[in-house]
This record gives C-alpha cells, sequence and structure tokens, in this order.
C-alpha cells in the first residue's frame, strides 16, 4: 500500500519522479551458499539511469564493514542529492552508511516503513538479479558471491536493456550506442547463463 500523501505536500511517487536525476537508492539482499551461509550484498541505484554500484559482499554488515563499503562510491554519487536510505531502518548498519553521504554534504531521505514502492527501483533490481542470475546458480562462498554479481552488475549496466530507458542499457559500452553495421557476435559470461550480443567491427 502507497503512503499518503502529507496535507498540503507532494506524494511520494511525485516526489521520486521530480527528483529522479538526483535520487539514488541503496539496498541489502542476501543469498544463501551451497553450505548454508548467509551472505549479503550492498549496492546503490540511480533513479533516473538505472546504473547500479555494487559496494561490497560480507556475511556480517557491522556499522564498520557499512562504513568502508559505502566509502568506496561515495565519490561517484556526490553530485546525487537525495540517497535513499535502507529501507530495513537497522539502525547500527544505518547510522554508519549515513554519516558517510552527510560528510559529502549529500542529503539522506529515509524510505517509509512498510512502503516498498517507495524504495521501488531498488526492489526490481533485486528481483532482476536472482531471477536471471542468482536463481540459477549455487553459490560456494564470499569470493564466488562477490564475482557473480561484479559479471552481472557490469552485464547489467552496459549491455542489458531497460524498458524505461526505451530499450537502451544504463551505461551502453564505451559510452556509445551500438553500431547497427556488422556482423552479430555472441560472447557468454558466467558459463553461458548470460549471452551478450555485440556487431563485429567492418
Amino acid at each position: 500500500m502507497e503512503p499518503a500523501p502529507r496535507r498540503g505536500g507532494p506524494s511520494w511517487r511525485e516526489f521520486l519522479r521530480a527528483q529522479a536525476a538526483s535520487i539514488v537508492a541503496c539496498d541489502f539482499f542476501t543469498v544463501e551458499s551451497v553450505c548454508l551461509r548467509r551472505y549479503y550484498a550492498l549496492f546503490f541505484i540511480a533513479h533516473a539511469s538505472r546504473r547500479v554500484w555494487l559496494a561490497g559482499c560480507t556475511t556480517n554488515p557491522t556499522g564498520a564493514w557499512v562504513t568502508q563499503a559505502g566509502a568506496q562510491p561515495r565519490t561517484r554519487l556526490r553530485r546525487r542529492r537525495h540517497p535513499l536510505s535502507d529501507p530495513d531502518r537497522d539502525r547500527q548498519i544505518q547510522r554508519p552508511l549515513d554519516e558517510v553521504f552527510r560528510s559529502e554534504g549529500i542529503r539522506i531521505v529515509k524510505t517509509p516503513v512498510r512502503a516498498p514502492k517507495a524504495n521501488a527501483i531498488a526492489e526490481r533490481f533485486v528481483r532482476t538479479v536472482r531471477g536471471e542470475c542468482l536463481d540459477w546458480l549455487l553459490i560456494l562462498n564470499r569470493r564466488h558471491f562477490e564475482h557473480v554479481l561484479r559479471v552481472y552488475v557490469n552485464h547489467y549496466n552496459t549491455q542489458r536493456p531497460h524498458r524505461a530507458l526505451e530499450l537502451r542499457s544504463p551505461q551502453p559500452a564505451g559510452g556509445r550506442e551500438r553500431s547497427s553495421i556488422g556482423e552479430i557476435r555472441r560472447r557468454d559470461r558466467l558459463g553461458g547463463l548470460i549471452h551478450e550480443y555485440h556487431r563485429a567491427a567492418a
């Protein structure tokens, strides 16, 4: 259920649409390994471009780990004014992460409790990475999990078409749109789970 708009102010949906160019959402998701060990992944996703940054993977997302992981993408996010906070509201994790961004002058916007639509773009990415990648693989350990995610995030950013972007990728390879001339070739990634197509140079 979407939260009701505040009296005299815009709704969450209106706010997100109006500020999309300056909003980056962040969230955690988890995966169980073949040894039944749980791993956590922290990621950021830009609302306007749908570009994803993987901050890191761990078995124990402490405040110290979140501070270190959140510091890695912060230089890329300095122009963003409104990162959306993790909706899980874990204070031991959330406070250090918020401080990382406040130190860069970035405003933090708290997502409402029990309002998944307020963080729908991040939730959609989690559903996508599970359905297209993680549900089809057995994760062995943290290193394997991080490798798989980095390969998939690269594919997601540079190759995968998005309906919200008129079937373009968030960050086309080489910073340019693909050529329409030349022989089409296929590249397999993650053992053939993901196929990428490109045109060979003439």
